[in-house]
């Protein structure tokens, strides 16, 4: 079975078909999505509503975002985070202010499916930002680390990647799993277009809510689709920038 991860949306609706109706995968294809479906472009409700469709059709994990948290907290429980909607909320709102109840009551539901993490037949793990227990993130005391925590990828980045797996200086948290699939952090501000690698964590946001593109990958080849530029799709709107 092929497997595939795709790195955040951020309401980017109309790159988010791009990439996904110009491959050409297999039906046994199992799609993984890391997370941050939402928030930044006009299309939120319409990247929900294009996932849950598709979820009918193919098999589809579906990992918790950060944002995806933020939104939900506010169609349940009407929780404006002033924070939040300068940082991309503000569009999310605008989008779902055109949807029936009943539609909300689905997109809901999808949210409250979503899972922190996932890990594979292979001992390869998908999570949308991090963990920081040396045991893995089913250890983690507060589980929303899983979808916010930064400093796995910041360790990754900054380590001598010479250092050999055996040593004692190699962090414990990589030797855990084979490999390690995140968002959460644009690859962008390190210099990168496509998907990128720091010991064994890949990091597929590629900057979708900003000046970036939304990124598929396939996880045994590392063969990668992408979008468009996601600004080039919406020219009349600014994003998260």
């Amino acid at each position: 079975m092929r497997t595939v991860v795709i790195g955040d949306i951020h309401g980017g609706f109309r790159a988010l078909k791009q990439v996904m109706e110009t491959t050409n995968l297999p039906k046994d294809t199992r799609y993984i999505f890391v997370g941050d479906y939402v928030d930044g472009w006009s299309e939120s409700a319409e990247v929900v509503s294009y996932l849950i469709d598709f979820s009918e059709r193919n098999d589809c994990i579906f990992i918790r975002g950060n944002h995806d948290e933020l939104l939900y907290n506010y169609l349940k429980f009407n929780d404006e985070n002033p924070a939040w909607r300068s940082q991309g909320g503000e569009s999310s709102i605008k989008s779902y202010s055109k949807i029936s109840g009943e539609e909300k009551e689905k997109h809901i539901e999808f949210f409250e499916n979503l899972v922190n993490f996932h890990i594979d037949s292979e001992n390869r793990l998908f999570v949308h930002a991090g963990f920081t227990n040396q045991s893995g993130p089913q250890n983690e005391y507060y589980p929303n680390i899983v979808y916010w925590d930064r400093t796995l990828w910041e360790m990754v980045c900054a380590m001598d990647q010479s250092i050999s797996t055996d040593s004692d200086k190699y962090p414990k948290r990589l030797k855990l799993f084979k490999e390690i699939y995140i968002g959460h952090t644009p690859v962008t501000r390190v210099g990168f277009e496509k998907p990128a690698k720091f010991a064994n964590v890949w990091n597929v946001d590629t900057g979708a809510a900003f000046k970036g593109r939304v990124s598929m990958m396939d996880i045994d080849s590392k063969e990668i689709w992408q979008s468009e530029p996601v600004f080039k799709l919406y020219p009349e709107e600014k994003g998260r920038n």
